[in-house]
């Protein structure tokens, strides 16, 4: 297997019925169930309606846009469409995957759904398909690249064209961006060199950024947009710390209650590709997840946040991504880096726009893996500045501004960071040699 095969996700045979899936299944079929604890049918069914038909740009908010039962029931069919796709093409669950699984499963609270996300999904295979390559070596950058959807609703919805011209050219639109995805995402990981972990964000901001380019060249004004909802916290709270305290009570029964393979997880630095259920196994990498969900759920609670869907979008794919290359040692300088870095921002730190920026920011939980504590922390500061200022590349239409913007802080900061290190490396060694020749 080659180092690019790792990269796109390349499949390994395995029981299509493991516990990874199992935990998929799970966690879609209890997200759909609770959306009839929220809501009536008919609501579910208007607000659903109301999502599928939506713009969906950067920020909103599913919860304020259509009710919690629609939410919960949008987010739970992505997730159930999702493993779909990985039972269908008999793809071994990775890290990878539980890291896109968890992603899809947070931006269908605000941003995703079935109607922007299936047009990427064929896009990906349209391509797999003209290069002759199986479909399942591609599938992270299917589930990835759903952080395009909003290409697809903005058009097919917010260009006051007729339903029928906007909605098919809607399709087209999602599925040439799912076309570019894989060869892009494949290139762009050079250029942050596996310091950024949201690649697929960065390559997504560059294709929206060009579809944005094309739109306005069409006089077509596109603008970000701020949906948000309040008032959800007792709610949200008892859902998410049940879900990451049931993820943690599994992954230490599955590992026998013992937590000594944990060193393995934290020993990693988490640049890519760092699949930690190959390192320490599915139960440990449960156990990861968990611990960071409940840490990532307990720091909004704290500095008075909403659990809003942009939120437990973010505290999602921080779980996620625990089985693929963040940990609670590589991860809290970067949370408290942004956290630093409100205090020079016109933005309230407990303003939703904070807390999105101080979850998802941990996309550069490995620089502070690899050059430490200090680094870490200045590389949240700086995304904290960076992260309100690159989103009108795309106005909105990459989900993954963060991953965007981190790409570029990796591409700036790593270079500084070797510098330093090789001449911090230089003077010791020159000690070292100084004093050998003095003794």
């Amino acid at each position: 297997m080659s180092e690019k095969d790792i990269k796109i996700g390349y499949p390994k045979k395995g029981s299509p019925f493991d516990a990874a899936s199992s935990l998929f299944l799970y966690l879609g079929s209890i997200m759909v169930l609770l959306a009839f604890y929220f809501n009536t049918p008919q609501e579910i069914w208007w607000g659903t309606l109301e999502i599928l038909s939506s713009p969906a740009n950067l920020t909103t908010d599913y919860f304020a846009l259509a009710n919690i039962g629609a939410t919960f029931m949008n987010a739970g069919l992505m997730v159930l469409l999702s493993l779909f796709l990985i039972k269908k093409n008999k793809v071994h669950v990775t890290g990878g995957i539980v890291a896109a699984m968890f992603t899809v499963a947070g931006f269908s609270f605000f941003g995703k759904n079935l109607f922007n996300s299936i047009p990427i999904m064929l896009g990906v295979m349209l391509y797999a398909r003209l290069v002759q390559v199986p479909f399942n070596r591609y599938l992270l950058p299917a589930l990835f690249g759903t952080a395009l959807g909003p290409i697809s609703s903005e058009i097919a919805f917010n260009l006051e064209l007729s339903p029928v011209l906007g909605i098919s050219l809607g399709i087209l639109a999602g599925v040439l961006a799912g076309l570019a995805l894989p060869p892009l995402s494949a290139h762009f990981l050079r250029f942050h060199q596996g310091f950024n972990l949201y690649n697929i964000g960065f390559t997504a901001g560059i294709i929206g950024m060009f579809f944005l380019a094309v739109l306005q060249g069409f006089g077509v004004e596109v603008k970000p947009v701020s949906v948000l909802s309040s008032g959800n916290n007792d709610k949200m709270a008892i859902f998410l710390i049940g879900l990451f305290g049931c993820l943690l009570f599994y992954g230490l029964f599955m590992n026998r209650w013992r937590l000594t393979s944990y060193r393995k997880i934290l020993g990693q630095s988490g640049r890519l590709v760092a699949d930690f259920i190959v390192i320490a196994g599915f139960p440990i990498v449960l156990i990861n997840m968990s611990l960071l969900g409940l840490i990532a759920t307990f720091y909004v609670l704290f500095i008075g946040g909403e659990l809003n869907g942009p939120v437990i979008g973010g505290i999602f794919t921080i779980a996620g991504f625990g089985a693929f290359g963040k940990h609670i040692r590589n991860v809290w300088p970067v949370l408290f880096g942004v956290f630093l870095g409100s205090f020079f921002n016109v933005n309230e730190f407990n303003a939703t726009a904070t807390i999105v920026t101080a979850l998802f920011g941990t996309t550069l939980a490995p620089i502070a893996g690899v050059y430490g504590i200090i680094p870490g922390i200045l590389a949240g500061m700086l995304h904290m500045g960076l992260v309100s200022n690159i989103g009108f590349l795309h106005a909105g239409m990459n989900l993954y501004n963060n991953g965007f913007t981190g790409g570029f802080i990796a591409a700036a900061l790593v270079p500084l960071f070797d510098t330093f290190k090789q001449v911090q490396d230089s003077r010791r060694e020159s000690k070292k040699t100084w004093k050998k020749i003095r003794h």
